[in-house]
């Protein structure tokens, strides 16, 4: 059996004392979304990046997130191969689509920073129960792998 997940992105800002967050996308993922799988390689990812506003010249050599919607973009081509294995969904899907784990990807506007956080879906699926999640971890992409190696795969 496949261990499914999906991931959200969601683009969050603060206007004058007016807080505000979009959904903008859902990617499922058929297999290996276990957080030693490609949650892991995701969290690496996302730490060697950098979320900009705006693009400069001699930026070619890094890996740069031109906002949230280019991160969303840019994720959905590296988890997307060919045909089957990926699908984007409606935002709504999320819980229902009998995954094990789910995955948001929080992308501030005005830090330009990445929150990486890791939830196990414990009801909800197909059975028509609203879903609930067991939050895992919360925090900088760069701490999943030390939180993977020291604490998930102690509880595997």
């Amino acid at each position: 059996m496949s261990t499914r997940s999906t991931y959200r992105v969601i683009e969050k800002g603060e206007y004058g004392s007016k807080k505000w967050a979009n959904k903008l996308v859902l990617l499922y993922i058929q297999m290996d979304g276990y957080p030693s799988g490609h949650p892991s390689e995701i969290a690496e990812w996302l730490a060697s990046g950098t979320v900009v506003n705006g693009l400069g010249i001699n930026q070619k050599e890094q890996l740069l997130f031109n906002g949230a919607g280019c991160l969303a973009a840019q994720l959905v081509e590296k988890m997307k191969d060919g045909p089957g294995g990926a699908y984007i969904l409606p935002i709504q899907h999320r819980g229902k689509c009998d995954e094990e784990y789910v995955y948001d990807i929080i992308v501030d506007s005005n830090t330009q920073t990445i929150e990486f956080i890791a939830y196990y879906v414990t009801s909800g699926g197909y059975d028509n129960k609203p879903p609930r999640f067991k939050k895992l971890y919360s925090g900088a992409p760069a701490g999943f792998a030390e939180w993977v190696g020291n604490v998930y795969s102690k509880q595997e």
